[in-house]
């Protein structure tokens, strides 16, 4: 169902009202990976898909967060005009919030932006959370991450920054392609983060990246028996080929 904008943006500023959805016995079997981003990685790597990105660049607030779902997608950009006549008419152009009424459960809001002044901080995240996201990847900053944490919504990050973006950024569009280091996130997207780094899969290649995962994960099980056996590793090498 087609949720109605609550104003804070133009209409024509939301992209997609709803998202296209994955099978949910997929995003189950994705749900088990071990290691996820890491067989995430190596799969688009395979396919010839770009789609891997490091935690050291995208730091998580909670290194023992694990998420799986799909991208709700914000773009935020710099405001033209001073801070100082931004607060004096109280003008705040942040509109993540109509991403977050967009949110079904298990999705995650993704946030294009730049800078180092905050996103979204603790309000967001409450919202977020009850909308029933899972989290949050941001390739900017966030603030008030203790509170984020203690609500069991995990961000991932470029920067953690107390100063307000609400002065200083403006949301140009929810819901419509987004890019990250490169990669073109659209709304939908599969979204894999842990404290290893983030993933995202692109909505139509998720069961060809999860087929290559589970094939690998066959090889290295396979390989793994041969090394707790005491197999000699020219063995254990030509199991790999």
């Amino acid at each position: 169902m087609t949720k109605s904008p609550i104003g804070r943006l133009p209409a024509n500023a939301i992209r997609q009202g709803a998202l296209p959805r994955l099978d949910p016995a997929l995003l189950a079997r994705y749900r088990a990976l071990k290691d996820p981003t890491g067989s995430i990685s190596d799969a688009l790597d395979e396919l010839g898909l770009i789609g891997a990105l490091p935690a050291s660049l995208l730091r998580p607030s909670d290194p023992a967060a694990c998420i799986v779902g799909q991208a709700l997608t914000v773009r935020n950009r710099p405001r033209a005009e001073p801070v100082a006549a931004a607060v004096a008419a109280k003008s705040n152009r942040l509109g993540e919030i109509e991403a977050h009424n967009l949110a079904e459960p298990g999705d995650v809001l993704v946030i294009q932006s730049e800078g180092m002044v905050s996103n979204m901080g603790g309000l967001s995240a409450s919202i977020g959370k009850r909308q029933g996201e899972i989290g949050a990847v941001v390739d900017g900053a966030v603030r008030d991450i203790a509170r984020s944490r203690a609500l069991g919504y995990p961000i991932w990050s470029r920067h953690i920054s107390p100063v307000t973006g609400k002065w200083r950024l403006e949301t140009v569009e929810v819901n419509g392609p987004i890019t990250i280091e490169g990669i073109r996130i659209a709304p939908g997207d599969l979204v894999v983060a842990d404290e290893v780094g983030v993933c995202f899969v692109p909505f139509a290649r998720a069961g060809d990246v999860l087929a290559v995962i589970e094939r690998q994960a066959q090889n290295e099980a396979a390989r793994q028996a041969l090394i707790d056996q005491g197999t000699p590793l020219a063995e254990v090498e030509k199991a790999r080929r």
